[in-house]
């Protein structure tokens, strides 16, 4: 196994694709004994199907003379039977395919393997549960779509940009819906840009839950967190590849941008996670309480000039809309 595959994720997925196997092979089986007792002719012709497979072995280990004849008349005889019970499935009302495994990977048919390797569908769920184990630790509550609050933010025109703050994130809000409808691994990467308490985590969080529903694979934390799990794990402190789950996520939101210090180590672990996830051409999310002259004070201009160029921002605007709910509490 991959060392820097985490054993229980492995674990995890193996029995899902066992699970998956089993569940195909039961149904199959259900399917079978039902046809036995209401169509009884289709179970018969079923059961040539299987004793013809089993003289197709026996006739190739004879080392016949004739054994290309003998292969080809068991082969049309196989295949007439087939056809037959197609027939005759649908004249019962069944569909052709109810005496088959319906397997969800048919590539492998659930057994996780292609020649020797693991399938693609055995690799997407591993990467789903190292997922899924790295968002265990993260605190930050998801939210759905129709939480979100409006009336929070103001309806006056704000007096030095004319910006009417519950038009602008309404404006958003839309736009963000329409990221989780139409999302892709080719989605944009999104920068919301705003002062605290603008709702920046919040819409992150519903824009998560919902791709998580969706099937995708999101990672969701704060910068420092991830940051601070992949020191650890750099540095030998703790096991685990925070940074390479982060960067072969579906998709990675980065919350509170410049929450973290600012070390070497840090400065370089963010850079390669942007800088690699836009070569690869796969969607980030990343967010920020600081101002465009704040972030250039705090970063060198490699990660400045990705976050403004690479990004689609998304400028956040209003009061803070935790004071908003305190003084409504109060009244």
């Amino acid at each position: 196994m991959n060392n820097n595959i985490s054993p229980s994720a492995f674990t995890k997925a193996a029995l899902e694709i066992e699970n998956r196997h089993n569940n195909a092979f039961q149904t199959l089986e259900l399917h079978k004994a039902e046809i036995s007792k209401k169509a009884p002719e289709i179970d018969s012709l079923y059961n040539r199907i299987l004793q013809t497979s089993i003289d197709l072995s026996k006739a190739i280990l004879s080392r016949s003379d004739n054994i290309g004849k003998i292969i080809d008349e068991l082969k049309n005889k196989n295949l007439e039977n087939q056809l037959l019970i197609k027939v005759m499935l649908k004249e019962f009302g069944y569909p052709e395919d109810y005496l088959k495994a319906k397997f969800t990977c048919t590539i492998c048919n659930d057994s996780g393997y292609v020649n020797g390797s693991r399938c693609q569908c055995f690799n997407e769920l591993i990467k789903k549960y190292t997922v899924d184990e790295l968002n265990e630790s993260c605190k930050i509550e998801l939210h759905d779509f129709d939480e979100f609050n409006l009336g929070l933010y103001s309806n006056i025109p704000d007096e030095k940009s004319s910006i009417i703050p519950r038009e602008r994130m309404n404006e958003i809000l839309i736009q963000c819906k329409n990221y989780v409808d139409t999302f892709s691994k080719d989605s944009c990467s999104l920068f919301f840009l705003g002062k605290t308490g603008l709702g920046k985590t919040f819409i992150s969080s519903m824009i998560a839950k919902a791709l998580i529903e969706k099937g995708f694979n999101v990672v969701f934390d704060s910068i420092n967190n991830f940051l601070i799990k992949a020191e650890n794990e750099h540095f030998g402190r703790s096991n685990g590849n925070t940074v390479e789950t982060i960067i072969n996520a579906d998709l990675v939101i980065l919350d509170d941008l410049g929450s973290e210090f600012s070390t070497p180590f840090n400065n370089s672990t963010l850079y390669n996670i942007i800088n690699t996830r836009i070569n690869m051409e796969v969607p980030t999310i990343v967010s920020t309480n600081l101002s465009l002259s704040e972030l250039n004070e705090k970063y060198d201009d490699r990660i400045i000039s990705r976050l403004t160029g690479m990004y689609t921002p998304f400028r956040f605007f209003g009061t803070d809309i935790r004071q908003v709910k305190r003084r409504m509490m109060d009244r």
